[in-house]
Formats: structure tokens, sequence, C-alpha cells
């Protein structure tokens, strides 16, 4: 298929020169020293790195390092859902599994709607109220289209260089204008050791993401590289421990056939 996803990285997020920790295989942050660093400077998201924790040791995944990314859909229809605080919520739940996962305490965001809208990053440092902020000074609210959104997590992802898996975040309430193009996207980057676990906001039925979390390997990608579920017309309500075993429930098995398969060094 003949689409040109390479629009430009718009990322400016780049972690520090020598200080990259995702680099070498090293072990991820063990319990003690994430609580210690996010107590001491964001320590009003102690008790979600907590539960956080709690859950990545029921998925057996304690001690998995990977770059934590978080995509936000910024359609027309979202607009309850910036307001309500519901997307700042997923924002801070999101970054208290980043600093399980990765280190340095911070999560590049990706927002989109027809194209991607704008990039940006939240902190352990600069969190609080941050995505609503974010939200309003990017203007217009378009369609919903995936593709440049994922390409461009793709795109920071292979710049930074990586040695460990990325763990994407992916919220939306509803299918993309372009399907093909979503698809085609998901089942190129299936090589690549990145997991998409998608997220639905609403009502929707979400058709197109309970089929895209189906398509079949090896037909159609190396590996299953994503998951989804939906978090319903009130996604503040599901409980952080609830939200993190459903984000989680993928992750281990995709990590094991992502070894099998060679996407990533065992």
């Amino acid at each position: 298929m003949a689409i040109d996803y390479r629009k430009p990285a718009r990322i400016d997020y780049r972690k520090r020169p020598g200080a990259d920790p995702r680099q070498g295989g090293a072990a991820a942050p063990d319990a003690g020293t994430a609580l210690a660093r996010v107590g001491e400077r964001a320590p009003a998201l102690v008790s979600l790195v907590k539960t956080a924790a709690v859950s990545l040791v029921k998925n057996r995944v304690s001690g998995q390092r990977a770059a934590v990314y978080l995509v936000l859909d910024r359609s027309g229809s979202m607009r309850r859902y910036y307001r309500d605080g519901s997307v700042q919520r997923l924002a801070e739940q999101t970054l208290a599994l980043a600093a399980n996962l990765d280190d340095d305490g911070v999560v590049p965001v990706v927002f989109f709607s027809t194209e991607v809208d704008g990039t940006a990053e939240i902190s352990l440092d600069a969190y609080r109220d941050r995505i609503a902020a974010l939200h309003e000074s990017m203007g217009h609210m378009g369609r919903t289209n995936y593709h440049l959104a994922m390409q461009a997590v793709i795109d920071h992802y292979q710049a930074c260089g990586a040695e460990d898996p990325a763990f994407v975040v992916f919220q939306t309430d509803g299918s993309p204008t372009s399907r093909a193009a979503a698809e085609h996207v998901l089942c190129t980057a299936a090589r690549l050791p990145i997991y998409w676990q998608f997220i639905g906001f609403g009502d929707d039925d979400f058709r197109f993401l309970r089929r895209l979390d189906d398509l079949p390997v090896p037909g159609r990608r190396a590996v299953d590289n994503a998951g989804f579920f939906a978090a319903g017309d009130a996604p503040g309500s599901l409980s952080d421990a609830d939200l993190y075993d459903r984000l989680l429930g993928g992750f281990p098995q995709w990590l094991a056939a992502a070894r099998t398969a060679g996407v990533l060094t065992p």
C-alpha cells in the first residue's frame, strides 16, 4: 500500500546524552528506588506508583524495562473527557506506570486528530493540570486518524536508538477515518519492539479496534503487537488497579512472542 506516513518527527523530547536508562539492557528501577524518587519529586503519585507496581508483579513483568509513550485523541467528540479530567487522570496513571518501567520520569505525549496536533511530555516535575493546558493550546479538534500518531511514536523510538521495548498507551474514543492506514502501520510495526495498548473512552462499540486486536499472526503480522480494552463512558470510574491490570494484560504474552520471533533480544 503506497501511503506516505513519513511526517517530520515532531516530538522534541530527547533523553539527555549519556543518561538514557533504556540503553544497555539494565534492570528496571526497583520498587524502593522508584518510590523514593517519586516521593521526592511527585508525592501525590506515590499511591499510583505502588498500585502499578502490584499490577506489574501480578502480570509477571516486574523488573521489565520499557520506554512508555502516551498517545491522546483530540477529535471533536473527546472534548468532554478533557473537561472532566479523565484524560489528565490517564496521563497521571501512565506516568506512574512509567516510574516503574523507565527511571527518568518522563513520558512523551502525542496528541492527534486528523493529523498530529502536537507533541509534548509529562514528567514527575511537570504533570499537574498539564494535559488540559496543552490540549487548549492546540486549537481546532479534527477527525480521528491513528496512523500519523503511530508513525510519530515509531520515528521517535527509532531515533532514540533504544534497546529496550516501548509500551504505548494509545487512547481514543472511536474508529479512525483511515482504517486501512492504521492497520498497515500496525502490521508493519510488528517487527519493531513496540507494544500498542489501545484504550477506548466512550460508548462506541470499537469494532475496528477489536478487529485490529485480532489480526492474524503470522498471516498479517509477525507477532500480536496490540491489545485493546474499552474503559466505558465514564473511564474515571475504573479503579487504578483495574486499569493497570487491563493495560498490562497482554504485555507479558507479547514479550514472550517477540523474543521467540527475534523482535526482542532474549
